[in-house]
């Protein structure tokens, strides 16, 4: 039912009936609740495609992920997080609606639909690039977004980072202080931000503490990944005695790895991820030491930093886009944890 057979039904003018569902001072409170009742009655929906024609506006905030890139541990993340940022776009009348980039399809594709069918009155994105086209693409159609993920494209606009240097230096700290001095590193091909970041933490830790060992092993971001790397780690010339890793998947298939080969993971060789916890981490054997993160907290802070870059919202955030690096805290497991 539209608004106008609602406004026949009551035998009232179809602005009577705009005004009063709009809460307009200018109609009594008998007619008001008339017309609430009958709408309620039966099932009057108002045209919301027309609403937001009128008001340039969608109300609803796409969040784009990749299919291909997202595993049932990160989906898990990613729903935590999605239900967070919901919760607080629904004090602005705001609709979250995720939209997946598929794969074989160009990283700006699905961000491309998405402005060019105004389906969105603004952009999350992750997995974000040092030189990442989406984001000089909205800058450039003038589109708010903010980002999980730092990048040097987009200019300033708001984004949220999780502490990777903060975590390489937990990391680092505590594996010196079971005794370790040959520390690796196995990440993904440094595509993501993400992925150089962490390198470069890596580097400098090591060249703070003065620690000549270095070896960076490039590998596949899943546990078949991790599993082929463990025969580049025991086949090194010196070999570590201490593994750290982008990744808690490819650190699971390492364990596996390890351990058919003889040698015993928080026994014979140290494993440690500097990741966000999964389930799956803590039931490996034995349990990964890896990161914690408020997860409830940090899609809050996403959902208010992309409304931070939304001329609308802005001045409720201070007026400027909010760029921060969002706390992670160890959990120590058994995975590394033996004194050489």
């Amino acid at each position: 039912m539209g608004i106008k057979e609602l406004a026949d039904y009551l035998n009232v003018s179809i602005g009577t009936v705009s005004r009063a569902l709009n809460n307009h001072p200018l109609v009594n409170a008998e007619t008001r609740r008339r017309v609430l009742e009958a709408a309620d009655e039966l099932g009057y929906a108002p045209d919301q495609s027309g609403r937001s024609l009128r008001k340039g506006t969608v109300n609803s905030i796409a969040l784009v992920l990749s299919t291909d890139r997202t595993s049932s541990q990160e989906a898990m993340i990613f729903m935590e997080i999605s239900r967070s940022m919901q919760s607080v776009f629904r004090r602005f009348e705001l609709d979250l609606m995720i939209h997946l980039n598929e794969p074989g399809q160009e990283l700006n594709d699905r961000v491309r639909r998405v402005v060019e069918r105004r389906q969105a009155d603004a952009i999350v994105l992750v997995e974000t690039r040092e030189n990442d086209p989406r984001l000089d693409y909205l800058t450039k159609r003038k589109i708010p977004f903010a980002t999980w993920g730092q990048s040097r494209s987009g200019g300033q606009h708001p984004w949220l980072d999780l502490d990777f240097d903060g975590a390489m230096t937990t990391i680092i700290d505590r594996l010196m202080g079971f005794g370790h001095r040959r520390i690796a590193l196995v990440s993904k091909t440094p595509v993501l931000m993400f992925d150089q970041l962490l390198q470069a933490a890596y580097q400098r830790e090591l060249d703070t503490r003065g620690l000549p060992f270095r070896l960076v092993l490039e590998t596949d971001a899943d546990e078949k990944g991790g599993y082929k790397v463990v025969e580049r780690v025991l086949a090194a010339p010196e070999r570590p005695t201490a593994v750290v890793f982008s990744d808690s998947r490819p650190a699971a298939g390492a364990c596996l790895a390890f351990s058919e080969a003889g040698v015993v993971p928080g026994r014979d060789i140290a494993i440690a991820s500097c990741s966000v916890d999964t389930p799956m981490a803590g039931y490996l054997t034995p349990g990964l030491t890896c990161f914690r993160v408020d997860l409830k907290r940090l899609g809050e802070r996403l959902a208010e930093a992309v409304l931070s870059g939304m001329p609308r919202f802005a001045a409720e955030f201070g007026g400027k886009p909010i760029q921060e690096i969002f706390p992670l805290h160890l959990i120590a497991r058994e995975s590394d944890a033996f004194q050489l």
